[in-house]
């Protein structure tokens, strides 16, 4: 699951720092606040990625899916994004999951994989 969902959120974070700009000159959000929402979440998806070999890292990443679609009240197409993220997230964290229970099946087994 790692490597999948370190790639969404990685490619996520440059979503997120790039998001503050358009806040800011298309919606007039304060200069501040748009920064501190764009780049905190930017790094909040690195430190998410750099956590998921622990539990917190995937809570974390779930939570930053929540914060990326309700960006859309602030930037309405950010609804659109938010919500494609999260199906990459939840595709990553489903099929890294598979990938690794057939991994221990197959170490279980002790047969090489396909």
């Amino acid at each position: 699951m790692k490597h999948l969902a370190m790639a969404v959120l990685c490619f996520e974070s440059i979503v997120l720092g790039l998001s503050a700009p358009v806040m800011i000159m298309v919606e007039d959000l304060d200069p501040a606040l748009g920064i501190t929402i764009g780049v905190g979440l930017a790094v909040a998806c690195l430190l998410a990625a750099g956590l998921l070999r622990t539990p917190v890292g995937e809570w974390l990443g779930h939570a930053i899916q929540v914060a990326a679609i309700a960006l859309g009240f602030i930037t309405p197409i950010m609804f659109l994004v938010g919500l494609m993220f999260a199906a990459l997230w939840g595709t990553a964290v489903w099929m890294g999951r598979r990938i690794e229970s057939d991994r221990a099946r197959w170490a279980a087994a002790d047969e090489p994989p396909a």
